[in-house]
């Protein structure tokens, strides 16, 4: 089984895991999270039916019960496992892969999630080295949350009868709630599940994935678009150009929602790739800027533990302190529409709102295929110290080397086989001077 990463059980279906590991990973829960019942939602995806009905009779030949909240989306069964206080749940999806990908999100009590460091490791242990004994069989007990859900969602829909919005929900989860919230007045695209995405994929981090919208934006004269990934717990926006907004900026846009008028002391954290123009922006609301790995398996825990008002990742997860410290999609559009809705009644449109914060050019994530990773990091960060002072360092997910006029994070991928770099400078020239510097390192290893 190849399926086992940093923050969760993830691959291709049949060749990286089958349905007799998901039988494994339903028995051997129970234990490794010291709990007789677990909560289980599941995604659209063709294959979960199937993991569904393998993982439940592992959970319930265990002896303990499962509650089926059936199709969900992932943040709604983080809500789920908080507010109804279960000590293990199981979303079954593979967020923004391809149509043959699916695997597990674990969540534990409070909806922290279980990574490989946090539990993840000894369950795969556990399925190695350990035999099943048939224990005396749990049920299966039919649990809706789905109304309590919206109803918890529904506190946060904002007026929008002054704008209009593109929608796109991928073929995926957040089709299965969106039209509660916001009704029939956006136009949407790719609402009905459909787990072979016959679109496109749903990662909205690639370009090509957004290119439907940009045209609905257009063709709508729409003030924003919308657009979620396979389980709905990220979310991205174009803005009513038609201009992709790098999510990273959208940090700082929380703040009118969160802080404005509002004399607080908040902390907000950001991942290792944040574009350095979020906290800046963030500095006229007072706020205590953290920053933290890459992934939900650290980012909650973080914000939980700094007691965090929000936070986000260059990925499109957003955070919430009054969401159990959790990510979702559909959480963060509505507060991103509030924002939005309320700047243009001061004749403010999104992209404006943008312009004020983006300060830098930014290269955008790039990828690069190479085994030796460590090595190249190293070489990297040894050849740009050696050229100039740092004025901050920080090498816990990678590095991240700041400098007077510019920056960079070089780190590895946590579910990929990439090395992955980040730079901004105050200018394109010496961007793309650096980046030139970068990738010639970066080549003698590939």
């Amino acid at each position: 089984m190849n399926a086992f990463h940093a923050y969760d059980i993830r691959g291709i279906y049949n060749v990286d895991f089958n349905k007799n590991d998901a039988y494994k990973v339903g028995y051997f829960l129970p234990k490794l999270l010291k709990t007789n019942k677990i909560l289980v939602g599941r995604d659209m995806r063709v294959s979960s039916p199937e993991i569904y009905e393998y993982l439940t009779a592992g959970i319930t030949d265990s002896g303990a019960d499962v509650y089926n909240i059936g199709l969900s989306t992932t943040p709604m069964v983080y809500y789920s496992t908080a507010k109804f206080d279960f000590k293990a749940s199981v979303q079954i999806t593979a967020s923004h892969n391809g149509k043959e990908y699916n695997g597990m999100k674990i969540s534990r009590e409070n909806a922290l999630p279980v990574g490989f460091d946090t539990g993840l490791g000894e369950l795969q242990k556990m399925m190695q080295t350990e035999e099943i004994v048939l224990q005396a069989k749990g049920k299966i007990i039919d649990f809706e949350v789905k109304d309590k859900y919206i109803e918890f969602l529904s506190k946060y829909i904002p007026d929008v009868s002054n704008l209009k919005i593109a929608v796109d929900c991928s073929n995926g989860m957040a089709a299965l709630l969106i039209k509660d919230l916001l009704g029939n007045k956006p136009a949407y695209i790719y609402d009905e599940l459909d787990g072979t995405f016959p679109n496109h994929e749903a990662n909205p981090l690639i370009l090509k994935n957004v290119m439907d919208l940009i045209a609905l934006v257009e063709k709508e004269k729409a003030d924003i678009g919308v657009i979620f990934d396979g389980d709905a717990d990220r979310v991205m926006f174009v803005d009513e150009k038609g201009n992709f907004i790098s999510p990273d900026l959208m940090i700082a846009l929380f703040g009118h929602y969160f802080l404005e008028g509002k004399n607080i002391k908040a902390k907000v954290l950001q991942d290792i790739r944040t574009s350095k123009a979020v906290g800046e922006y963030l500095q006229q609301f007072g706020v205590e800027m953290h920053m933290w790995r890459v992934g939900r398996a650290f980012a909650a825990h973080k914000l939980r533990e700094i007691d965090g008002l929000f936070g986000g990742e260059l990925a499109g997860h957003y955070y919430f302190g009054d969401f159990f410290y959790s990510d979702s999609g559909l959480l963060a559009a509505l507060i991103v529409l509030d924002i939005v809705a309320k700047k243009k009644k001061e004749g403010k449109t999104l992209s404006e709102l943008i312009a004020k914060i983006k300060a830098y050019a930014n290269s955008g994530e790039i990828n690069f295929k190479i085994a030796q990773k460590q090595e190249a990091m190293d070489a990297v960060r040894a050849a740009m110290l050696a050229e100039e002072k740092a004025t901050a360092s920080y090498d816990f997910d990678g590095y991240r080397v700041e400098f007077n006029d510019w920056w960079f994070n070089i780190r590895p991928s946590n579910t990929e086989p990439y090395l992955r770099l980040i730079a901004e400078a105050r200018t394109e020239e010496l961007l793309a001077e650096k980046l030139q510097k970068i990738k010639k390192i970066i080549a003698t290893f590939s």
